[in-house]
């Protein structure tokens, strides 16, 4: 469980709480408003677990480990970049990425706003809290309950990997049982590592003009994700990218 950028230590002592409800326990807090959070008194039962949570200044940093990273929000007022899951219809996803040895992380935004555009450009998913449209924001602490309560009372058998399923397709399509692909899966921070230097040959072959770049690095980001790369896909790339660099360096005309 990711916060970014919570406000108050009593929504992040109710998400511990929560996460310790439903034997969940790895937290990260992103650039917390209050310096004390860690004292929350709202963390009846999950000292512990406040105490060990992770801080990072990024949610790069925080999700650095993850292989698949599902921000969460309502559609009310938000055009979704990334595929979008109801809550309800998440367990299988997860059961699927944990089967296959991967890392998730769940992402919460802070108390005012939710994620903002820049945080889901590094989610694969976002995850649609259903609500009402006349009162469609939650309370941090709630809305993690929620969650956490879905993905621990679905308890869904991963869809089989044979069934070559695809958040992003409405069709179950067969694959070989020799399609089956169990290397590791590149995390969030390799996807980081391979946006950050295709950006540098953007630069150095003056793709576009400097105010672009910002909106370049976040279109870049995204598409990375989207095209669920495989680690040899990374590896690959890296080293295409790098050698493109180079010669550009050399040769900069």
């Amino acid at each position: 469980m990711v916060l970014v950028s919570p406000r108050n230590p009593l929504n992040i002592g109710a998400v511990a709480r929560a996460m310790a409800n439903f034997g969940f326990k790895h937290l990260s807090v992103v650039d917390p408003y209050e310096p004390h959070w860690r004292e929350a008194r709202s963390a009846v039962g999950a000292p512990d677990l406040l105490e060990k949570a992770h801080q990072t200044l990024s949610l790069a940093d925080a999700v650095r480990d993850c292989t698949l990273v599902l921000g969460t929000g309502t559609l009310t007022h938000r055009k979704p970049e990334q595929p979008v899951v109801r809550l309800d219809e998440l367990a299988p996803f997860v059961a699927r990425e944990l089967d296959r040895g991967g890392r998730i992380a769940v992402v919460f935004g802070p108390e005012k706003h939710g994620l903002t555009r820049e945080d889901l450009s590094h989610c694969q998913v976002l995850v649609e809290i259903p609500t009402d449209r006349q009162q469609p924001s939650m309370n941090l602490g709630q809305a993690a309950a929620v969650c956490l309560y879905e993905l621990a009372i679905r308890q869904t058998p991963a869809i089989p990997i044979s069934q070559g399923f695809d958040i992003e397709s409405d069709s179950d399509s067969t694959v070989g049982e020799s399609n089956i692909v169990m290397e590791p899966i590149p995390t969030s921070g390799n996807l980081e590592t391979l946006a950050s230097l295709v950006e540098q040959v953007m630069v150095a072959a003056n793709y576009s003009p400097k105010i672009m770049q910002k909106a370049n690095q976040h279109d870049l980001r995204l598409t990375l994700r989207r095209l669920r790369l495989r680690a040899h896909d990374v590896r690959r790339l890296l080293g295409l990218f790098r050698r493109i660099l180079r010669r550009l360096q050399r040769d900069p005309s």
